[in-house]
C-alpha cells in the first residue's frame, strides 16, 4: 500500500510541476500583453455585441457574444476554456464575470458565466472577452488524485491495485466469442474482451485500424445489459465523434459539458438542449428570471436605508430564494429523467467532474484517446466507475506537458502506457484500412513489431496516375535551404524547402486534367511553417481550386487524406531536430496518407538520427527517394 502512495503522491507533485509551468507560460505569453496585443494575437476579443442572453441548467447565466463580421484574424478561444467577460465603461462596480466557453462558432462565442445573474452592465456596451489561466482543470486532477490516494477500501480501491499493477484483472469465463459480420477477426477479439473484462479491458489501436468503430460495438452490446454507460475522451472534439457514432447506432446519447461543433448532430444530444425542449422548460426559465429580478430589486436597497426599505429587502431575498429552490427542485427532476432514460452519456475527462453525474451509478467507464490524457484526468473518471475500458494508441500524439523537468521526470508516460506493459491481456487491432502498404511499412516496424497488415481494400491502392510512387521522399541536403527562426515565438519555418514542396504539389496537380483531384494536406511539426505556408498558397492562384489543408501534425491528428505531404523544416549544421525527436508525432504524420505520402527534408541535418536515418533507408528501398536539384531544375512530374 505504501509503494501505491508513494506513486500517486510523485504523480501529484509533477502535477503541480506542471501547474506552475503551464501558469508562468501563460503569464508570459498573455498577461504582459496590452488589450491592443492580446487582440492581435486572438487572445481577447474587444468590442463585442450580446446577441443572447438567458439561463441554462444549474442555476447559471450565459451570454452569446458575437465578434466584427469582418475580423478574420485567428484566435485562442476554444469550448472550455475559462474566459473573463468585462465592460470598459467607467464607474461601474463589479465590471468583470469569469466563465467558460461551451462554443465558438467562427465569430459568435457562448460563455456560460460563473453566476447565476446577469451583470447590470451587459447592455452597455463596451464589452470585451480575455483569455484566463485555467486552473480549475487543475483542481479536478489534483481531487481526484487525492480521492484515489485516500480511498481504503470499496470499488475505487480494487481498481486502483488492478491498475497500478498490485493486482491482476480478472475476466469472465466461458462466455462465447463475439461474432459481428462488420468487423475482422482482431475487433471481434477486442469486443469479447471487453464484455468479458471484470476490472479492465484495453484496445491498443494503431493509426487505421477501426479503434472508433470496434468501441462502438462493444458500447451497443454493453447497453443492452446496463442501464448508463459513461464515455469519455480528453478533448470535445474526440467526445463529439463519440456522440454522433454511437447516437447513429440507436443509442439514446446525453452529451454534458462544452462542444467542438454546433452543427444540429450534436447540440440535439445535449443536456442542455433536451432540457431546453422538455414542456416544463418554459416554466423553470419563467421562475429563474423572476428569481433573477427579485434578487436585482433587492440590491438597489441600501442598508443604511430604513425599516420598511430594509424589510422589503429582506423580503425580495426571501422570494428569490424560494423561487430559485423551486425551479433547481423541478430542473434536477427532468435533468434526472434525461440521465437515466440515457443508454450512454459523453463527457470529457474533466466534464466528468460535474456535479450533475453524482447521481448516476455507473457500471462501465470507457477512456477513450486515453494515450493523449495526462494520468491524473484519466483518474477523475475512473472514480466513478466499477470497470474501466482504454482504448487508444501510446505510439501516436502524446498529451501536452508544458514543464520540462515533468516531462523529462515521467509525467508524459500515460495510463494506457503503463496498462500495456502491466496487462498480461490487451487487444491489439491489428489489421488497417486507410493506407498502402509501402506507407504503413516504415510505422509498422518502428512501432508495431510489423504485427500490422493492410487490408486488401487499401494494400495497393494508388493515384491514377503515372508514373506513380506511394512514398516519396524529396531531399534537399546541400541545396543552401536553412532553417529560419520566428524572433517572437522561436517557432522554425523554411520557406525554400515549401518552394520544393509547391512543385511537386504544381507537377501533381497538372497530373489531373480532367479526372477529380485526390484529397490534399500539408502538414509540418511547426506552426510558423505553416503559417507561412497558408500564407504562400491563398496568394497562389495555380492552387485557388485546389481541395488542399494545411495544418500541424498536431492539428490534423484524427484526419487522413488521400495524398500528404510532411515539411519537416529543420536544416542546419549541427544537425539539431528540435521537434521531430518526438517519433510519435512522426508516426501520426506519416500514417495520415491513404494513397501517397511526400516528405520534404534535409538528410544531412536528419539523417544523424537513427529514426530518421532508418526512414531514409526505408525510401530508398521501398519508396522513391529524390533530390530537390531535380525539381529546381523544373524536370516533368517524377510522382
Amino acid at each position: 500500500m505504501t509503494d501505491i502512495q508513494n506513486e500517486l503522491k510523485e504523480l501529484s507533485r509533477l502535477l503541480q510541476l506542471e501547474k506552475q509551468a503551464d501558469l508562468e507560460q501563460f503569464k508570459h505569453r498573455v498577461e504582459r500583453l496590452s488589450m491592443e496585443e492580446r487582440r492581435a494575437q486572438g487572445f481577447s476579443w474587444y468590442p463585442l455585441q450580446i446577441s443572447k442572453q438567458g439561463y441554462t441548467y444549474g442555476e447559471r447565466a450565459f451570454v452569446i457574444v458575437e465578434r466584427n463580421a469582418t475580423e478574420s484574424a485567428p484566435h485562442q478561444f476554444r469550448s472550455g476554456k475559462v474566459v473573463n467577460l468585462y465592460t470598459r465603461q467607467a464607474a461601474v462596480q463589479q465590471p468583470e464575470r469569469t466563465g467558460v466557453v461551451q462554443f465558438v462558432d467562427k465569430n459568435r462565442m457562448k460563455i456560460i458565466l460563473n453566476s447565476r445573474d446577469m451583470p447590470d452592465w451587459l447592455n452597455m456596451g463596451m464589452i470585451g472577452v480575455d483569455l484566463l489561466f485555467d486552473e480549475r482543470t487543475y483542481q479536478e486532477m489534483e481531487k481526484a488524485l487525492t480521492k484515489v490516494q485516500e480511498v481504503k477500501n470499496g470499488r475505487l480501491a480494487e481498481l486502483r491495485a488492478v491498475l497500478m499493477g498490485r493486482q491482476e484483472p480478472r475476466f469472465e469465463t466461458g462466455r462465447q466469442p463475439i461474432q459481428i459480420s462488420t468487423l475482422n477477426p482482431s475487433q471481434n477479439q477486442a469486443v469479447s474482451q471487453i464484455l468479458a473484462a471484470l476490472d479492465v479491458a484495453v484496445v491498443h489501436g494503431p493509426p487505421g485500424t477501426g479503434k472508433t468503430t470496434t468501441l462502438v460495438q462493444a458500447i451497443k452490446l454493453i447497453a443492452q445489459q446496463e442501464n448508463t454507460i459513461l464515455v469519455t475522451a480528453p478533448s470535445n472534439t474526440a467526445v463529439d465523434l463519440l456522440t454522433e457514432r454511437l447516437s447513429n447506432e440507436g443509442l439514446q446519447v446525453t452529451r454534458i459539458g462544452n462542444i467542438s461543433r454546433v452543427d444540429e448532430s450534436i447540440l440535439s444530444h445535449t443536456l442542455e438542449m433536451k432540457l431546453s425542449h422538455h414542456p416544463e422548460a418554459k416554466n423553470i426559465k419563467k421562475v429563474r428570471i423572476q428569481a433573477a429580478e427579485a434578487r436585482r430589486k433587492a440590491r438597489r436597497f441600501k442598508r443604511r436605508f430604513g425599516y420598511e426599505e430594509r424589510d422589503e429587502r429582506r423580503q425580495l431575498f426571501e422570494e428569490a430564494k424560494e423561487l430559485s429552490a423551486w425551479a433547481t427542485q423541478l430542473e434536477n427532476r427532468l435533468i434526472s429523467q434525461i440521465l437515466d432514460s440515457s443508454n450512454v452519456i459523453t463527457a470529457t475527462l474533466v466534464g466528468a467532474a460535474q456535479e450533475i453525474l453524482d447521481q448516476c451509478k455507473f457500471h462501465t467507464v470507457v477512456i477513450d484517446e486515453s494515450a493523449q490524457a495526462l494520468e491524473p484526468a484519466t483518474w477523475i473518471p475512473i472514480t466513478r466507475a466499477s470497470r474501466v475500458i482504454f482504448a487508444g494508441d501510446p505510439f501516436q500524439l502524446p498529451p501536452t506537458v508544458q514543464s520540462k523537468e515533468a516531462q523529462r521526470q515521467g509525467l508524459t508516460a500515460t495510463l494506457i502506457e503503463k496498462l500495456l506493459k502491466r496487462l498480461p491481456q490487451v487487444s491489439l487491432l491489428n489489421v488497417q484500412y486507410r493506407m498502402h502498404q509501402a506507407i504503413m511499412g516504415f510505422s509498422n516496424r518502428r512501432f508495431y513489431h510489423n504485427a500490422l497488415q493492410a487490408d486488401d481494400s487499401v494494400r495497393e491502392h494508388l493515384l491514377p496516375v503515372k508514373p506513380n510512387n506511394p512514398l516519396v521522399f524529396i531531399d534537399t541536403a546541400g541545396c543552401g535551404f536553412e532553417e529560419k527562426v520566428q524572433p517572437q515565438y522561436q517557432s522554425r519555418y523554411n520557406p525554400e524547402e515549401f518552394l520544393i514542396l509547391r512543385e511537386h504539389l504544381y507537377q501533381l496537380t497538372q497530373a489531373y486534367p480532367e479526372s477529380p483531384m485526390p484529397s490534399i494536406a500539408i502538414i509540418s511539426p511547426y506552426r510558423e511553417q505553416v503559417l507561412h505556408m497558408q500564407r504562400m498558397i491563398e496568394e497562389d492562384v495555380m492552387l485557388a481550386l485546389c481541395p488542399l489543408s494545411v495544418n500541424t501534425i498536431d492539428g490534423f491528428q484524427g484526419q487522413e487524406r488521400d495524398v500528404v505531404y510532411i515539411s519537416l523544416v529543420r536544416s542546419n549544421g549541427k544537425s539539431e531536430i528540435g521537434f521531430l525527436s518526438d517519433y510519435r508525432r512522426m508516426n501520426v504524420a506519416m500514417t495520415r496518407a491513404r494513397k501517397k505520402l511526400v516528405v520534404v527534408g534535409d538528410s544531412a541535418t536528419i539523417g544523424n538520427d537513427g529514426f530518421y536515418a532508418d526512414f531514409l533507408n526505408y525510401c530508398e528501398s521501398m519508396g522513391s527517394y529524390q533530390t530537390a536539384w531535380e525539381y529546381m531544375r523544373g524536370v516533368g512530374f517524377n510522382g
